[in-house]
């Protein structure tokens, strides 16, 4: 086949345009007239070709390689403030359309709300949601530093009634009980425990590290349990170090909530009552509270 010239590929290419402009300007049984091409005098350059519009290609969000943010709160409508520290997974502030399921980790006795966060709870959040491990989730730590003051019984009020609400008020949560959990280590479980057992409107699922549950509390439990209708039981997990001075206390709670059929998991691992321990589960802790939340999300 014989290639065109130049000059000929550009005859061609104004007498289709024409065409084309044509066809759309005139109804479809209308007769076209034969159009009149006029041949111009050899270019002296050859006309730039129009460029093609520019079409974006999406960009991942820089914000899912980054770690999340951890804001200290502070409210002040108890007197002292009830703080706590928050932390909020990575594109929480870009992805403005998503909700979050919420965990609620409380510190043990002389601690203060950092405590969870020094072991590792926010690192290890960030490495199972930029791993696409789990869903965004927001973990707050409340504080309980006042715990041997007047104010201290006052806290599992305080949480309930002020910080729950305010954190879904103010931040972008699913609010029911299936997206939101408790747990706590030591008399942060102790607390998570009462809370959790009181109110199974409020957690889908309630984690006791090490509990040291209160004394008080003690002749209550069997009532608290009891009073839970069996298909709106929370979750419920339960892990002790094999040297830890509250292991027997924990076998004998572990077999009440046997004899009541209440599902739970119940696991003793090496170790004593320490941060060292917590810190070599808390990987496992937070894999257990988002197994329970994939189970809902949609």
């Amino acid at each position: 086949m014989r290639r065109m010239n130049t000059r000929q590929a550009l005859i061609a290419a104004i007498g289709l345009s024409l065409l084309a402009g044509l066809w759309a300007c005139t109804p479809q049984n209308q007769q076209l007239p034969t159009p009149t091409v006029i041949i111009p005098s050899t270019p002296t350059e050859t006309p730039s070709p129009t460029p093609l519009p520019f079409t974006p290609t999406p960009t991942p969000l820089t914000c899912l390689t980054r770690p999340g943010q951890i804001k200290q709160e502070s409210l002040t409508a108890t007197k002292p403030a009830q703080e706590f520290l928050i932390y909020l997974p990575p594109c929480y502030d870009q992805m403005t359309d998503l909700k979050y399921p919420v965990l609620y980790l409380l510190h043990g006795q002389t601690y203060i709300d950092d405590q969870w966060v020094r072991i590792g709870a926010g690192t290890i959040a960030d490495q199972l949601i930029i791993s696409g491990e789990a869903p965004p989730f927001i973990i707050v730590f409340p504080d309980d530093r006042y715990w041997n003051l007047p104010p201290g019984p006052g806290f599992g009020a305080r949480l309930i009634n002020l910080v729950i609400p305010y954190v879904d008020a103010n931040y972008r949560t699913r609010a029911d009980r299936d997206h939101r959990s408790i747990g706590g280590l030591s008399r942060g479980g102790g607390w998570a425990a009462e809370l959790g057992f009181q109110h199974p409107e409020l957690f889908g699922s309630i984690g006791l590290h090490s509990p040291a549950i209160f004394v008080e509390d003690d002749q209550y439990l069997v009532k608290w349990i009891e009073n839970i209708p069996a298909e709106t039981r929370p979750r419920l997990w339960m892990d002790v170090g094999d040297r830890d001075t509250y292991l027997s206390y924990l076998r004998s709670l572990e077999e009440t909530l046997t004899a009541y059929n209440y599902l739970h998991e119940f696991h003793v691992y090496p170790g004593d009552h320490t941060e060292g321990y917590w810190s070599r589960h808390t990987e496992e802790y937070l894999r257990w509270y988002v197994e329970g939340w994939q189970e809902s999300l949609p």
